[in-house]
């Protein structure tokens, strides 16, 4: 009984070890979030552009401008940071992964912290869409 007893208990260690290490996801993109105002106002790109710039320093992201329609983000959280590139219009947006630094990403997935700032972007930027 004591020898089964060590066995069950080792097997689940192990198996909350592997889990909780278990950091890296698949990176979650932003696919053309269709631009809706909670006053089903019709917004210009300079509303959407107004309103991603303003959730995405409101995170603690460096928001630029770098051309009509598109803005780098970028985010440094202690030794790690990651890039982003947003393209949007008066209809939609979309969040797309550029680059990261101790995130381990790998080409396909990515450190889970990573997936949750960019889906509190996301609520963010439909919050401040919700004020136009």
């Amino acid at each position: 009984m004591k020898k089964l007893f060590s066995v069950v208990l080792l097997a689940s260690l192990s198996l909350a070890i592997a889990t909780g290490c278990r950091t890296s996801v698949p990176v979650y993109n932003v696919e053309q979030e269709s631009v809706v105002s909670s006053t089903e106002k019709a917004l210009k790109a300079d509303d959407v552009k107004k309103a991603i710039m303003t959730a995405g320093s409101a995170l603690g992201w460096v928001m630029k401008a770098d051309k009509p329609g598109h803005i780098i983000g970028t985010l440094n959280v202690r030794k790690h940071m990651a890039k982003i590139a947003i393209q949007y219009n008066a209809k939609s947006y979309s969040i797309s992964y550029l680059d990261s630094l101790n995130l381990n990403y790998d080409g396909d997935n990515i450190h889970g912290n990573y997936n949750g700032w960019i889906q509190r972007l996301q609520s963010t930027i439909q919050t401040q869409l919700n004020m136009f």
